[in-house]
């Protein structure tokens, strides 16, 4: 079984996979301060049995201190080191931002999920702590795209920085015109990212010359994406996904080292000894 670990600001989300199929997924709290064994605790306390069960770990990550703690950590768990994602892994397609290495591995492995399920061009608009939109183009270039602040973010800009608004949860306001403070802030937040999101799709639809199809993901998705025109599909695990995919890439170089490795057959062992 995959175990893929998509490290965020906000949260770590754990997934599992046996083959392709996405078994669970779970949500931790990132956090800098918790050590490699509080990491391998909390992991083996999600998974439960099926932590004996997971034979190769893969991490996306945009928080490189953590990133260390939970690498430590998979590695006591899985008894292997875990695939490490960056600018250089086996995405699919070539990176056109500059320089590549400054590209968020969780952006671009969720162009790879895209490019799997929909081809190319692909957008992606993932609504995590930031709001971020990914460009592959029909050449199968990684473009770039655009950063915003996402939803929990704003709200919690807007309570701090301000003398009488309050912390606002968020979920679908009924109405655009706010009726009270929470629903002014609600209406503000998420209807305000849904255009937001829509403005910058058309931008990027007449920079393209084209209308690629749009997949929403990310924790927000949910709040957002119905309200935006331009989004025809939504894939919650779609992080994940690429996950699995891009770290499968990068163990077959190391699974053809091992089956190499094997001792040779009777007739293989025949065929060296003629060629000495």
């Amino acid at each position: 079984m995959l175990l893929a670990l998509d490290i965020g600001n906000t949260n770590v989300t754990v997934g599992l996979f046996r083959g392709r199929r996405l078994v669970r997924s779970w949500r931790l709290s990132t956090d800098a301060r918790r050590t490699a064994d509080e990491h391998e605790a909390a992991l083996r306390a999600v998974l439960g049995p099926a932590s004996r069960r997971v034979d190769v770990c893969a991490i996306a990550s945009v928080v490189p201190a953590v990133e260390d703690a939970f690498a430590a950590a998979a590695a006591r768990l899985v008894r292997r080191p875990p695939v490490l994602i960056d600018s250089d892994s086996p995405f699919g397609f070539r990176i056109g931002y500059r320089p590549p290495s400054d590209v968020g591995a969780d952006r671009l492995v969720n162009a790879a999920a895209a490019m799997k399920r929909f081809g190319a061009p692909v957008i992606v608009a993932d609504f995590g702590t930031a709001v971020t939109l990914d460009v592959l183009d029909r050449r199968g270039v990684y473009l770039g795209g655009a950063i915003a602040p996402g939803l929990d973010l704003a709200a919690e800009a807007l309570a701090r920085r301000t003398a009488k608004l309050p912390r606002a949860t968020l979920h679908r306001p009924a109405e655009a015109i706010g009726r009270t403070t929470l629903d002014s802030l609600r209406s503000g937040i998420v209807f305000g990212t849904a255009a937001l999101v829509d403005g910058l799709l058309e931008r990027m639809f007449r920079e393209l010359g084209e209308r690629p199809p749009v997949v929403a993901t990310g924790g927000a998705a949910g709040i957002v994406a119905p309200h935006c025109r331009h989004i025809r599909a939504s894939v919650p695990d779609l992080t994940l996904e690429g996950i699995r995919i891009v770290g499968e890439r990068m163990l077959v170089p190391s699974r053809r080292k091992r089956a190499s490795s094997k001792p040779a057959s009777a007739s293989t062992g025949t065929s060296s000894s003629r060629s000495r």
